[in-house]
């Protein structure tokens, strides 16, 4: 008699917790209680479930899907009516009868637990609202999935209530078309729209019988009933639910029987669904899709909300154009070739915005080192420690323009050999200007054959080294390098000498400064003279956005990888870009355009061009490093701006040893690599196919204010 009343009360609190009365003392415990509900009600509209983000080429082709739960949305006319009925037969067979709580299973379950057993009951909309908490409001907080699932009264009539509310704000119809997309099946995949295309590569109005009867079975229990780990399982879990479906009258026995003898109809290596990020780009397009997740996450953008944002981002990677560089890259060097990158990075010129069209390398994309996979943003990142040569000779040049030391056709001195007036730290060769102190010096090429004066176009596509070096002299070094910066390379400056963030508490200089910081001026020392012969670590995408600079009459542009971003109701999300800025005049950004353009002609790139017949107006600069370590070539059209860089990923000493085409060492010596073979042989290779077709077009004159400048100063 004591349990059956102890039994009697249980019952009657069980339909005043559902039913919340607010009498008495029991008021506040009552309001309390339904503020609860509310907040819980709450979450659950403003919620919204993960979904897959799609990374798409500038024409809206996708390529790659980022996310944390793979789940494609389906409405309900999407859905098939046997996936409908499998669900309802073997989670509640009652779902259209009841207002979202089914009493009697309820107070059964209750029971059962108040005296130690658990039970379920729950219903179809009371399991919506126990995933919904699990799978997305409190999707990776452990402790938050516990509380949505303890075995306690206190949750059963949370959980309860809330049902009820939901029946009165949603259709039957769109509970369950709810329900279908929040629950998970086996192997991370929720929702039945990426059910139906991971287990059978189809779409969910396509799901027959037996489709249906598997992913509605797996769902009591996706790890047990796995179909890949425990097909026996999954098998008669699945026959089960086609004897519920029996029941319900949804399906006659014979067909029953008959569908029970068909196989699970699975993919035997698993579920078929995409890489959960930019790996699933593939080895060509992943450097791309890479960049454009980093571009985001230093634009306020957490990984966090583009992987569940279910967006679809609109890049401007030309799919074309990203291949042709990927194949000229390869072409010039093996992918396995150990200690070896070559990268090409594409920019288009412009005044409003600087687009990255490509972004590739000799190795592909992917978490595989011994078949030449890297997950480094080689093309975009700071990531050639080697430095890009003679390439830096652009900023000195286009520094003296600006300080008015030479124009692009006044003679600038080119001795053999020249001894620093103003720069200290040579080596043994250089004569002695202090106690412990040498004064910086520099010589030409070794078997060149320079005259002792050209002017500043000639130098700049022939390269000797001395002239460069005291055009810093004359200019400046505080101008120098900060041209460097004004055109185009931010990250690359902000570097210290590994091509990482300066450690404040290095001992070294180089770890400890930035670029800017170590080469420029700086108490009791006019900067490093080195600065102009480019030997410290830079990123290739951000040299390609220099020549874009020049191309586009001296306005910088940050290098943006984005067309568009739209969230899953095709609203368009803002991204605040840094604004463009005229960071040098026009008529100097165009003058040293001109004085660019005769390297293909005569100068450093010129077989490299003859070899596939180029013959349209450019800009080039070739850049070759100590040792031969690192070589850079920077090209640029007035519609396509890039840079080719084949340089040792993982550092070291020695050189780059070139083999002829197909193929670049890393070798323990001085190299014979230049800045006019592989790197030039990439660029070209690539632009020759990209720019096919398209029209014609001549560089901007130049300005005679940049021309002549001797004697004006």
């Amino acid at each position: 008699m004591l349990k059956l009343l102890g039994l009697c009360v249980l019952a009657g609190v069980l339909v005043a917790g559902v039913l919340f009365p607010v009498v008495g003392a029991a008021g506040l415990v009552s309001n309390q209680a339904s503020q609860t509900v509310d907040e819980m009600s709450a979450e659950l509209a403003d919620v919204p479930p993960p979904l897959v983000t799609t990374v798409t080429d500038k024409d809206g082709n996708p390529i790659a899907s980022l996310y944390d739960q793979y789940r494609i949305p389906a409405a309900s006319n999407e859905i098939s009516e046997a996936m409908k009925w499998a669900m309802i037969s073997v989670e509640d067979r009652r779902f259209y009868d009841h207002h979202g709580v089914d009493w009697k299973g309820t107070l059964r379950a209750a029971i059962s637990t108040s005296t130690g057993n658990t039970q379920g009951a729950s219903t179809l909309t009371q399991q919506y609202v126990k995933n919904y908490l699990i799978n997305v409001v409190h999707r990776g907080n452990e402790a938050g999935q516990r509380k949505a699932q303890e075995v306690s009264i206190a949750r059963k009539l949370k959980e309860a209530r809330i049902a009820i509310q939901l029946e009165t704000k949603m259709s039957k119809d769109q509970i369950l078309t709810g329900y279908l997309n929040v629950i998970e099946f086996s192997q991370r995949v929720y929702g039945v729209g990426a059910a139906a295309r991971a287990y059978f590569g189809t779409t969910p109005d396509k799901l027959n019988v037996t489709q249906s009867a598997l992913l509605a079975g797996i769902v009591n229990n996706p790890t047990y009933f796995d179909p890949w780990n425990h097909p026996d399982r999954a098998t008669e879990r699945r026959n089960w639910v086609l004897d519920k479906m029996v029941e319900n009258l949804k399906l006659a026995p014979e067909d029953a029987e008959r569908l029970k003898e068909e196989p699970l109809g699975v993919p035997p290596e698993g579920p078929n669904k995409p890489a959960s990020n930019c790996v699933g780009a593939g080895p060509e397009n992943g450097f791309f899709c890479q960049y454009v997740v980093d571009y985001l996450k230093e634009h306020g953008f957490t990984e966090e909300r583009i992987n569940i944002g279910g967006w679809t981002i609109r890049t401007t990677m030309d799919q074309r154009a990203n291949h042709e560089a990927k194949v000229s890259a390869e072409t010039q060097v093996r992918k396995t070739q150990k200690n070896v990158a070559n990268t090409l990075s594409l920019v288009r010129p412009g005044k409003d915005r600087h687009e990255v069209v490509a972004l590739a390398a000799n190795r592909d994309y992917g978490t595989s080192p011994d078949e030449g996979q890297t997950l480094y943003t080689l093309p975009a990142g700071v990531y050639n420690t080697g430095g890009a040569g003679s390439s830096f000779k652009i900023f000195t040049a286009a520094a003296a323009m600006e300080q008015g030391v030479a124009g692009i056709y006044d003679n600038v001195p080119s001795p053999g050999f020249h001894v620093s007036k103003v720069f200290v730290g040579g080596g043994s060769r250089c004569p002695v200007v202090a106690q412990g102190t040498r004064a910086y010096c520099v010589i030409n090429n070794e078997g060149s054959d320079y005259p002792t004066s050209m002017t500043l176009q000639r130098a700049l596509e022939t390269s000797p080294n001395t002239p460069f070096v005291i055009m810093e002299e004359q200019a400046g070094m505080g101008p120098v390098v900060e041209m460097a910066s004004k055109l185009g390379l931010r990250k690359t400056m902000a570097a210290n000498g590994v091509g990482r963030e300066p450690d404040p508490n290095a001992q070294k200089p180089e770890l400890r400064m930035s670029q800017k910081e170590y080469f420029g001026p700086k108490e009791n020392s006019p900067g490093e003279g080195s600065f102009t012969l480019g030997p410290w670590p830079v990123s290739g995408l951000e040299m390609a956005n220099v020549a874009a600079t020049i191309m586009s009459g001296g306005v910088w542009c940050p290098p943006t990888p984005i067309a568009e971003i739209r969230d899953r109701n095709g609203k368009v999300i803002p991204i605040k870009e840094q604004p463009c800025e005229q960071v040098v005049e026009e008529g100097l950004a165009n003058s040293l355009a001109v004085g660019m353009s005769k390297d293909h002609e005569g100068g450093t790139a010129t077989r490299a061009a003859q070899a596939v017949g180029w013959d349209r107006p450019m800009i080039g600069k070739t850049g070759t490093t100590q040792a031969n370590g690192s070589a850079t070539f920077v090209g640029a059209t007035p519609q396509l701006a890039g840079v080719a860089m084949v340089f040792r990923p993982q550092g070291g000493a020695g050189g780059l040893c070139y083999n002829g085409v197909g193929n670049v060492t890393a070798c323990g010596r001085e190299g014979s690599m230049w800045g006019g073979v592989t790197p030039a042989q990439t660029w070209f290779g690539a632009m020759t196919k990209i720019m096919e077709g398209q029209e014609v077009r001549q560089l901007p004159p130049s300005d005679p204010k940049y021309e002549r400048m001797r004697g004006r100063r």
